[in-house]
């Protein structure tokens, strides 16, 4: 497993980003959350979310169904959960890319969240599956539009 970069290194990176974009104050602070996912339920949601994010804001963003295209920004094209066919290759997708993620080596993670179903390529994380205008979903929460 690597390491992470050490703060020194951190800071380093942000000052950079702040001089290159004329900003000042920290650069991640809103870009990570840390929770730990202990159930089936939860995993799913995360892993559909990691690898679906795009569809998810294109749909807020332009406020219809998002092209089911494989996220080129994603670890999409080395997952093997897909409901169906994996979706085909959309913008920046690789096929000839090499492997960049790890296999999963918790239960949760490798089996456990199968259980409660394969990832749909046409899902859009957040829109709940029991509301009017479901797109697809995880079940969580539905997108107001």
């Amino acid at each position: 497993m690597e390491s992470v970069a050490a703060p020194e290194e951190n800071i380093a990176h942000s000052r950079c980003v702040n001089r290159v974009f004329g900003r000042v104050g920290r650069v991640l602070a809103d870009r990570f959350h840390h929770a730990v996912k202990r159930t089936p339920t939860e995993v799913r949601r995360a892993v559909a979310y990691v690898l679906l994010n795009a569809r998810k804001h294109f749909r807020q963003r332009r406020r219809r169904v998002p092209p089911v295209v494989l996220d080129g920004a994603s670890s999409g094209l080395w997952f093997d959960g897909w409901k169906g066919r994996a979706p085909p290759l959309g913008w920046y997708a690789d096929a000839g890319r090499a492997r960049e993620v790890a296999t999963p080596r918790t239960w949760l993670l490798s089996r456990g969240w199968r259980r409660i179903g394969l990832i749909d390529p046409a899902e859009v994380p957040g829109v709940s599956r029991d509301r009017p205008g479901h797109v697809g979903g995880t079940g969580a929460p539905a997108l107001a539009v």
